[in-house]
């Protein structure tokens, strides 16, 4: 009882916490947006908030309640709808994370560069883009709905996994397999260019690095250009995120090969699914002065 009433007084104080970073980043951002000077990367960012506080409040609130011992309030239909978008958010956070390495990648380089001739117009031209991966996620997601039923209606006996308030009914093998390979297809992709537009990125700060000391003493190195900044922030981000996904991932291989059932693994594998969701508003907050000063 004690335990249980610990890990739920956890789970809800840094899923409140990562909810009101992520709506300070938020509000902050557009209101940013909002002026006159519109960048691309403020555009991502703000999708990024927005994904991550869809994240918490689908994963974080409904394993609080199930922590906490509080009893279930949702219905085959709200169990559908959490389940949903939890997926879809997850994979937004990847794509937009993605996206904001390739973008930034861009900004830095140099003119007669070719990865400039992919630079948008303006922070507009990204809208597209950013309604494409809300359909490609929500497709992939589709099939989730239909194999997922409320703890309160069905037989727990009947079914393996369980998240302590939804369900998941075994699947046709050929539905899951075709949604499992779309899913891996996107998340090799976006890693791949993430990981891609990063490395490339840590080279021409290094690269930017040389020619500082070559050309001025070391009193100027201390003043950071604002893109390389924001560069060094994005990358903060990147390795963030990389961190949490493959721990995650690697976590996850671990209980799948053993069918280890270590509550302490499980309750750190709940943590970091939603780890980065909770740490990226802060670390904004951090790198940002104006986001530090609100």
């Amino acid at each position: 009882m004690f335990f249980t009433l610990v890990k739920g007084t956890i789970f809800i104080f840094i899923t409140g916490l990562g909810i009101v970073g992520n709506i300070i980043v938020f509000v902050n951002y557009v209101c940013i947006f909002g002026g006159t000077k519109k960048k691309t990367t403020h555009l991502i960012l703000i999708q990024l908030a927005f994904t991550n506080i869809i994240m918490l409040l689908s994963k974080g609130m409904p394993r609080t309640r199930g922590a906490l011992g509080i009893e279930n309030i949702l219905y085959d239909m709200g169990c559908k709808i959490v389940m949903y978008l939890e997926r879809v958010a997850r994979g937004l956070s990847m794509c937009t994370s993605s996206l904001l390495t390739v973008v930034q990648a861009i900004t830095i380089s140099p003119r007669a560069s070719w990865w400039k001739k992919l630079k948008p117009k303006s922070a507009w031209h990204i809208l597209p883009l950013i309604l494409f991966f809300w359909i490609l996620n929500s497709l992939i997601s589709m099939n989730l709905p239909l194999y997922i039923k409320n703890v309160n209606s069905m037989n727990i006996s009947q079914f393996g996994r369980s998240d302590s308030y939804c369900y998941f009914v075994p699947e046709n093998w050929v539905v899951r397999w075709v949604f499992l390979t779309l899913m891996v297809l996107r998340d090799a992709l976006s890693q791949g260019v993430m990981c891609g537009a990063s490395g490339y990125m840590v080279f021409f700060l290094q690269k930017h690095h040389q020619q500082v000391l070559y050309l001025q003493n070391s009193k100027l190195l201390c003043k950071t250009p604002a893109e390389l900044k924001a560069t060094q922030s994005i990358l903060l981000l990147m390795f963030c995120f990389l961190f949490f996904y493959w721990t995650d991932g690697i976590l996850s291989l671990y209980l799948a090969v053993y069918l280890d059932n270590n509550s302490l693994i499980i309750i750190l594998q709940e943590f970091l699914i939603l780890g980065f969701a909770i740490v990226s508003p802060f670390v904004l907050i951090h790198r940002d002065g104006r986001l530090a000063k609100c």
